[in-house]
Parts: structure tokens; sequence; C-alpha cells
């Protein structure tokens, strides 16, 4: 299958698994996961049939490592980005010193007054990878990186959330914990 085709389905499951599960007629389940066959069935039924081989593909070709399949391949969720009700089970852990966020300019002066906020998402995601971050900033417009003093935020009670793909959640960042790093 063609990397367009594949980037077609990953957008679908993104949908599906962090938006939109009624999208197709399914609920999401206790964690986020859903039975696997269940999403073929209904993805197939919407018109976007997706064979499991496929499925796994994208999973494990995905960039930023959005889904997961249980370790049985039954069920399968994606680790962050919720804008539906979920609870993923993440346990509270240390973060690192630092954090990077990637927001555009033209967000810099409500971010620097506010903070971060969660928005329509469950949580602020973070990252130890500044690239990663840049990446994600250019997509909304001309990027800034922003370091996140999470030691800190930890310190002062804030809890912070590891995904199996690396990405660091948290409800909100305090401006004061913030700092400009790279504006492009």
């Amino acid at each position: 299958m063609n990397e367009q085709a594949l980037r077609r389905i990953s957008k679908r499951l993104s949908l599906v698994l962090r938006h939109r599960p009624d999208s197709v007629g399914l609920s999401l389940q206790e964690g986020g996961w859903l039975p696997v066959g269940e999403l073929l069935d209904a993805l197939a039924r919407a018109g976007t049939p997706v064979p499991l081989a496929v499925l796994k593909q994208v999973v494990a070709e995905n960039d930023k490592q959005r889904f997961e399949l249980a370790a049985d391949d039954t069920r399968i969720r994606a680790r962050q980005g919720h804008s539906t009700q979920v609870d993923l089970g993440y346990l509270p852990a240390a973060p690192p010193e630092l954090l990077y966020h990637g927001t555009a300019t033209r967000y810099l002066g409500a971010i620097l007054k506010h903070g971060l906020q969660k928005m329509r998402r469950h949580h602020v995601h973070l990252s130890t990878c500044q690239e990663t971050m840049l990446k994600v900033a250019v997509r909304h417009g001309s990027p800034v990186l922003l370091s996140v003093d999470s030691a800190g935020m930890s310190a002062a009670g804030h809890e912070f959330f590891v995904t199996g793909n690396q990405v660091w959640l948290t409800e909100r960042v305090p401006p004061e914990f913030l700092a400009v790093l790279e504006e492009q």
C-alpha cells in the first residue's frame, strides 16, 4: 500500500480513536481501547475497509507512534490526543528537568500570559525532543519552541504522565514555568 493511502488510514484512525468513535458507530471502552475486529468491521461498514495486516502496518509505521495494539493484537487505542472523555490509565511519573512544547508564534502572547492550556484535549502535550516539537508547531504557522521547567512544576505539585511513545502529558503549564527558546 502506498504512503498516501497509509496516511489516509492513519488520519481516519485518529478521528475514530481520538475524537469521534461514534462516526463509525462505536464507543471507546475502558482505557480508550476498541476491539480490533469491531473497529475493522465498523470501518468496512463506513466505506473504509482496512485489512488487519494494513492496520498493523499503520500502527507500526506511524511516525509519531500515535496508536498502540494490545500485546495479543485484539485491542487498539490512541495513546494521547483525545477530545472525547476517556481515562487512559496512565500513572503519574517524575518528568525530566526540561520538556519542550512547540506552537505557532501567533499564540505566543496568550501563552506567555496564561500558560499552556489543554484546550479541547485532555492534556498539554510535551516532549524531550525539540525537533519533534518544532515539527508539530510548523503545522500551525510560524513555529516557536518553548522550554518547560517540568522539574520545577513537579516540585510545585503538578502531575505528569508519560505515554508509550514518550509524549509527556500534564493538565496545564503555568506561564512562570515557560521560556521562549526559538522563534523561526
